[in-house]
C-alpha cells in the first residue's frame, strides 16, 4: 500500500490550533450527557497502513462513538449474514435526515446503513440469539476494529434507549413492513448500547484504517473482515456517510467519512490512511463544524481526495 510521503510529519498539533478558532455549531442535546460535552474538546489522529499512529493533544479523552458506529455495524452484518444483509437495505443516499421517519418505497427496507433506520436493522443482524448475545458481539467486533478493548458508557446506553423516541418510532415502522425481524424494543436497545462504546480519537482512527487497509487492522495485524466488506462499507460511507452533506462533502473532501452527533468523524481512505477528528460543536447537518474544516485541510495537505489532486 502506498502512502503519502507527508503523513508522518504532518503537524496535527498546529492543525489542531487553526481549527479552534472555528466557534460555529451548537453541541447536540438529543441526550443529557451529549449536552454536557466539553465545547472545546479537539483532537485528530491519522493511522497508515504500517501501524504508525500520530495524534494530537486531546487524543486520548474518551467519548461515545454516536453515528460513527455505522460503518462497522454495517460490517458486521455483512459479515454475519455472509452478505445477505445487501438484501434487507438499500444502499442509496437519501437526502434526508438522519433520523428520518422513511423506508424505502415499495420495499419497505431502510434506505441505507448510515442512517438511523439502517443501523437500527444492521444491529439487529449480527450474530447473537438475544439482546445480550448481540451486545457482546458488536463490542468484540468494534474491539478488534480498534486494535484495543472497548467499553460501553452504561448511562449513555440507558439514556439513547430511554430518549430515542424517533429509533423506537423507526423499528416500529419497519416491523409494520416485516423488515425488522426482533422486536422493536430489542432493536433499539442494542443500537443504543452500540451507539454508546467509548473510544477516543486514536482508537477511532485505528477503525478507519482498519476498513482502509482492506479489513486488516494496521496496529495488530489480524484481519478483522474480508476486503470485499470492507470495500462495500467503504463505497456507502463515500456516498451516504455525511447525510444530506454526502454530497458537498465528496466534492470538498473527496474522503468516505462518517460523521457522528458526538463530534466525531471517522475517515477510511483506501490504501492511504484512516483518521479521526472529534469536536463535539455541530453544524446542521450533525457534522461537526471543527471536524469538517480539519477534514478539508487534511485532504488538501495530503492530497487524499478521491478524485483528483487538490494541488495546484
Amino acid at each position: 500500500m502506498s502512502r503519502s510521503p507527508d503523513a508522518r510529519t504532518y503537524d496535527l498539533d498546529a492543525l489542531r490550533e487553526r481549527v479552534l478558532s472555528e466557534n460555529g455549531g451548537a453541541v447536540d442535546d438529543s441526550i443529557p450527557q451529549l449536552a454536557e460535552a466539553d465545547p472545546a474538546l479537539c483532537a485528530i489522529a491519522l493511522v497508515l497502513p504500517d501501524g504508525t499512529v500520530r495524534s494530537s493533544a486531546q487524543a486520548d479523552v474518551p467519548f461515545s462513538v454516536q453515528s460513527a458506529v455505522k460503518p462497522f455495524l454495517f460490517a458486521l452484518a455483512l459479515v454475519d449474514t455472509d452478505g445477505a444483509a445487501l438484501d434487507r437495505i438499500g444502499i442509496e443516499p437519501t437526502g434526508e435526515a438522519f433520523d428520518a421517519l422513511k423506508l424505502e418505497s415499495g420495499t419497505g427496507r431502510p434506505p441505507n446503513p448510515m442512517v438511523n433506520a439502517g443501523a437500527l436493522l444492521t444491529a439487529s443482524l449480527v450474530d447473537g440469539g438475544d439482546v445480550d448475545g448481540r451486545n457482546e458481539r458488536i463490542l468484540r467486533g468494534l474491539s478488534a476494529f480498534a486494535g484495543r478493548k472497548l467499553e460501553v458508557d452504561e448511562d449513555v446506553a440507558r439514556a439513547e434507549h430511554l430518549l430515542g423516541d424517533r429509533n423506537h418510532a423507526l423499528a416500529h415502522l419497519m416491523r409494520s413492513e416485516g423488515t425488522l425481524r426482533v422486536s422493536a424494543d430489542d432493536a433499539v436497545a442494542v443500537y443504543a448500547r452500540a451507539c454508546a462504546v467509548l473510544v477516543d480519537a486514536e482508537a477511532l482512527a485505528v477503525m478507519g484504517a482498519t476498513l482502509a487497509c482492506g479489513g486488516v487492522n494496521p496496529v495488530t495485524g489480524e484481519r478483522v473482515v474480508p476486503s470485499s466488506v470492507a470495500r462495500d462499507v467503504v463505497s456507502v460511507m463515500a456516498t451516504c456517510g455525511v447525510y444530506d452533506g454526502s454530497g458537498r462533502w465528496m466534492q470538498s473532501v473527496g474522503v468516505p467519512a462518517k460523521s457522528s452527533v458526538s463530534g466525531a468523524i471517522v475517515l477510511a481512505v483506501p490504501g492511504r490512511l484512516g483518521a479521526a477528528v472529534i469536536s463535539p460543536p455541530l453544524d446542521e447537518q450533525g457534522t461537526s463544524v471543527r471536524g469538517c474544516v480539519a477534514s478539508d485541510h487534511l485532504s488538501v495537505d495530503l492530497d487524499l481526495h478521491a478524485f483528483g489532486s487538490t494541488q495546484g
